[in-house]
């Protein structure tokens, strides 16, 4: 079956914004209307267990990924037999995924009270918002979640967008009203489950209608089961590594430092979040057709199209991090207050840790595109215990500092360098790591300028503090761009990736003079 890779990849991106614009945004809003209704400790509370469930998430040890990896083939050749076997076994492991969360949940209970430093809020029962945010995850597994692997293998995440949009959109909405209406805790937390139930069973119901012909059935080979557990096994290490360098952070940082600081430090994570987010909209939105591309495209094609989309996406990276440095700050300090802004450098620090996380994100598209967990599973472990023992460690002398700083370090020379290394060793195989190392060299050190001279115009501003902000806003919107296209536009990647990408998306006529 032959995918409009392109025209899937425009409604997801446009779908995707759509999304996250209603899932970031109202929640900020959830999180700011909380601070001010309840207090810190009770959103450092939140963010504790969504970590904690986080971890447990581990339990799906990347099934999912690997089902949907696994489907790229036989929707390519049209073999609905072996699509129907694949959901069929995704469907079992999915019920056996959900029990063993509650299982693991239920041991965890006694040990709760050691992950927070200090005492919770008075008026809450610590082992009943657990129990809740267990089933929140579990229910997920037990209801129909499998079904989502149709339209994400069929490159039609917009639909899982528009669903989820619909069902968390009303969830915070909901949620911020009865924080401003009734001002207790327990009603807040009670619709997450109920959403989760709600976002289930409208995904089940479009998928029975829109995908009639993929029913449940059929038993896999034992050749498909060995290739799945491979890739499974690999995901999983993934997972881990993934899951320390977030989910961790947090629990780290409420153990040695408190609730008031995990919720400032979650704040400030919150925007990264955010803006990450955003971009894993493109990322996503491209995964199935990077797929169906190593499918049915040559190595070298597939390389030429990674400079291209890396090239663009670092520019959008470079730019976000500028308008971070420059707006973090004016945004914590509006959205949550005085009391909760940490120092300058924390900002530096954030802002540096995501644009590190992003010059790994397009080279991790085509690396989970061609499937290669296993190949990446020394690396994860590596990383996940290098950021675990960092952070414990630099947490001691450092405090938030030390976390982040723990991060970066094991995020920079183990992700990127080592995972970016493994993509040229077992999938292009061209002897061209050096060439994309000396890229990203250069792209960071035009961002390092750039911001430097956007900082300082910005710094220059002195008005009132919205219309400050406003100013502020408008100059990195346009400096950085300016900037950006002069010192990039005589280069041979700009010429060959600016059109190539705009031409894709119809924009060379509307961004004409991002071409002359």
């Amino acid at each position: 079956m032959e995918i409009d890779r392109t025209r899937n990849t425009k409604r997801n991106i446009f779908w995707g914004i759509i999304n996250k614009i209603i899932t970031l945004l109202l929640p900020f809003f959830t999180r700011a209307v909380m601070i001010r209704t309840l207090g810190a400790d009770y959103l450092g509370l939140n963010s504790l267990f969504s970590s904690v469930l986080q971890v447990l998430n581990l339990t799906e040890l990347g099934f999912s990924s690997a089902i949907v990896y696994s489907m790229y083939k036989p929707i390519a050749e049209n073999d609905k037999d072996t699509i129907c076997t694949l959901l069929n076994a995704y469907r079992k492991i999915y019920k056996v995924i959900g029990i063993a969360i509650l299982a693991i949940g239920f041991v965890l209970i006694p040990f709760l009270p050691h992950l927070i430093h200090g005492s919770a809020p008075a008026d809450v029962n610590i082992y009943y918002v657990y129990l809740i945010y267990l089933f929140n995850t579990a229910i997920s597994y037990l209801l129909y979640a499998y079904k989502q692997a149709l339209p994400s293998a069929f490159q039609r995440m917009d639909i899982i967008s528009n669903i989820t949009s619909v069902s968390m959109g009303g969830m915070y909405i909901l949620q911020i009203v009865v924080l401003i209406g009734i001002d207790k805790y327990y009603p807040y937390i009670i619709l997450l489950p109920i959403s989760t139930v709600i976002n289930n069973i409208i995904t089940s119901l479009y998928v029975d209608k829109a995908y009639p012909e993929y029913k449940c059935k059929g038993k896999i080979t034992d050749k498909q089961k060995a290739e799945i557990k491979e890739k499974v096994l690999g995901l999983f290490i993934n997972r881990v590594c993934q899951t320390t360098r977030n989910s961790l952070d947090s629990i780290c940082t409420s153990a040695f430092l408190g609730l008031t600081i995990t919720a400032m430090y979650n704040n400030y994570f919150y925007v990264i979040n955010a803006v990450t987010g955003v971009f894993m909209v493109f990322t996503q939105s491209m995964t199935a057709g990077v797929g169906n591309s190593i499918a049915i495209e040559s190595v070298d094609k597939n390389y030429s199209d990674l400079k291209k989309i890396n090239f663009v996406y670092m520019l959008l990276s470079g730019w976000a991090t500028i308008c971070m440095i420059v707006l973090y700050q004016p945004f914590i300090r509006i959205s949550f207050g005085a009391d909760y802004l940490f120092p300058m450098s924390v900002v530096l620090e954030f802002s540096i840790y995501f644009y590190v996380l992003r010059m790994g994100d397009i080279r991790g598209l085509y690396s989970d595109a061609a499937g290669l967990w296993w190949e990446n599973r020394y690396r994860a472990i590596a990383e996940s215990i290098a950021n675990i023992v960092l952070n414990i460690v630099l947490v001691q002398f450092w405090g938030v500092h030390g976390i982040i700083i723990a991060t970066l370090i094991s995020l920079f020379f183990i992700n990127f360098i080592l995972g970016s290394q493994i993509v040229f060793k077992y999938y292009f195989k061209n002897g061209k790591a050096g060439e994309y190392f000396k890229y990203h060299g250069i792209y960071f050190a035009v961002t390092a300028i750039i911001a430097v001279v956007t900082v300082m115009i910005c710094n220059r501003i002195n008005v009132g503090f919205i219309a400050g902000i406003l100013i502020k806003l408008v100059i990195c919107c346009i400096v950085p761009t300016i900037l950006y296209i002069l010192i990039y536009k005589r280069t041979k990647i700009y010429k060959e990736a600016m059109p190539w990408i705009l031409s894709k998306y119809r924009l060379d006529k509307k961004l004409s003079f991002l071409l002359k």
